[in-house]
Protein backbone atom coordinates (compact mmCIF):
# COMPACT_ATOMS: atom_id res chain seq x y z
CA UNK A 1 0.00 0.00 0.00
CA UNK A 2 1.35 3.40 -0.94
CA UNK A 3 1.50 6.13 1.76
CA UNK A 4 -0.73 8.47 -0.28
CA UNK A 5 -3.60 5.99 -0.21
CA UNK A 6 -3.58 6.09 3.59
CA UNK A 7 -3.87 9.86 3.50
CA UNK A 8 -6.82 9.70 1.11
CA UNK A 9 -8.45 6.80 2.99
CA UNK A 10 -11.67 6.95 1.08
CA UNK A 11 -11.75 3.52 -0.42
CA UNK A 12 -11.98 3.45 -4.18
CA UNK A 13 -13.24 7.02 -4.61
CA UNK A 14 -11.95 9.10 -7.55
CA UNK A 15 -9.14 11.57 -7.08
CA UNK A 16 -9.89 15.14 -8.11
CA UNK A 17 -8.17 17.37 -10.63
CA UNK A 18 -5.55 18.63 -8.14
CA UNK A 19 -4.75 15.27 -6.52
CA UNK A 20 -7.20 15.69 -3.62
CA UNK A 21 -9.92 13.32 -2.49
CA UNK A 22 -13.30 14.64 -3.65
CA UNK A 23 -15.82 12.16 -2.33
CA UNK A 24 -17.14 10.55 0.78
CA UNK A 25 -19.45 12.08 3.31
CA UNK A 26 -20.95 15.30 2.02
CA UNK A 27 -18.90 15.18 -1.19
CA UNK A 28 -16.71 18.08 -0.10
CA UNK A 29 -15.17 19.97 -2.96
CA UNK A 30 -17.32 18.29 -5.58
CA UNK A 31 -18.98 19.95 -8.52
CA UNK A 32 -22.11 21.95 -7.72
CA UNK A 33 -25.35 20.32 -8.77
CA UNK A 34 -27.37 21.93 -11.51
CA UNK A 35 -31.06 21.97 -12.19
CA UNK A 36 -32.20 21.91 -8.56
CA UNK A 37 -34.73 24.63 -7.83
CA UNK A 38 -35.82 25.41 -4.29
CA UNK A 39 -38.62 27.71 -3.25
CA UNK A 40 -38.79 29.28 0.19
CA UNK A 41 -41.14 31.61 1.97
CA UNK A 42 -39.72 34.74 3.48
CA UNK A 43 -39.40 34.56 7.27
CA UNK A 44 -41.47 37.70 7.72
CA UNK A 45 -44.32 36.12 5.73
CA UNK A 46 -44.46 32.94 7.81
CA UNK A 47 -46.82 32.44 10.73
CA UNK A 48 -44.54 31.20 13.52
CA UNK A 49 -47.34 30.30 15.93
CA UNK A 50 -49.70 28.63 13.47
CA UNK A 51 -51.45 25.82 15.34
CA UNK A 52 -49.39 26.37 18.49
CA UNK A 53 -52.37 26.63 20.83
CA UNK A 54 -54.08 23.58 19.37
CA UNK A 55 -50.89 21.53 19.52
CA UNK A 56 -50.10 22.77 23.01
CA UNK A 57 -53.39 21.46 24.38
CA UNK A 58 -53.06 17.99 22.89
CA UNK A 59 -49.32 17.71 23.50
CA UNK A 60 -49.78 18.74 27.14
CA UNK A 61 -52.56 16.20 27.58
CA UNK A 62 -50.44 13.44 26.00
CA UNK A 63 -47.43 14.22 28.19
CA UNK A 64 -49.58 14.53 31.31
CA UNK A 65 -51.31 11.22 30.60
CA UNK A 66 -48.03 9.40 30.12
CA UNK A 67 -46.52 10.68 33.40
CA UNK A 68 -49.48 10.89 35.78
CA UNK A 69 -49.15 7.31 37.06
CA UNK A 70 -45.54 7.98 38.05
CA UNK A 71 -46.36 11.18 39.95
CA UNK A 72 -49.90 10.87 41.36
CA UNK A 73 -49.67 7.75 43.61
CA UNK A 74 -46.60 8.95 45.58
CA UNK A 75 -48.13 12.43 45.91
CA UNK A 76 -51.41 10.99 47.21
CA UNK A 77 -49.56 8.72 49.65
CA UNK A 78 -47.38 11.50 51.03
CA UNK A 79 -50.33 13.90 51.21
CA UNK A 80 -52.25 11.49 53.44
CA UNK A 81 -49.12 10.70 55.49
CA UNK A 82 -48.52 14.42 56.05
CA UNK A 83 -52.19 15.00 56.86
CA UNK A 84 -52.08 12.18 59.44
CA UNK A 85 -48.87 13.60 60.96
CA UNK A 86 -50.34 17.11 61.25
CA UNK A 87 -53.52 15.83 62.92
CA UNK A 88 -51.50 13.58 65.23
CA UNK A 89 -49.25 16.52 66.17
CA UNK A 90 -52.26 18.74 66.93
CA UNK A 91 -53.80 15.95 69.01
CA UNK A 92 -50.64 15.31 71.04
CA UNK A 93 -50.17 19.03 71.72
CA UNK A 94 -53.77 19.53 72.81
CA UNK A 95 -55.00 19.29 76.39
CA UNK A 96 -56.63 15.91 75.78
CA UNK A 97 -53.56 14.57 73.95
CA UNK A 98 -51.18 15.60 76.77
CA UNK A 99 -53.40 13.92 79.31
CA UNK A 100 -53.49 10.77 77.18
CA UNK A 101 -49.70 10.76 76.73
CA UNK A 102 -49.03 11.32 80.47
CA UNK A 103 -51.15 8.30 81.45
CA UNK A 104 -48.93 6.02 79.43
Amino acid sequence: MRPTQILRSGGDAPVGRHGKFLGGWGAFGGMPQKGIITYTLSSNKQNPIAGAFHDAIFNTWRRFGSQVLYIAPPMIFFYYAMDWAIHRNHHLNSKHGRAEASDE
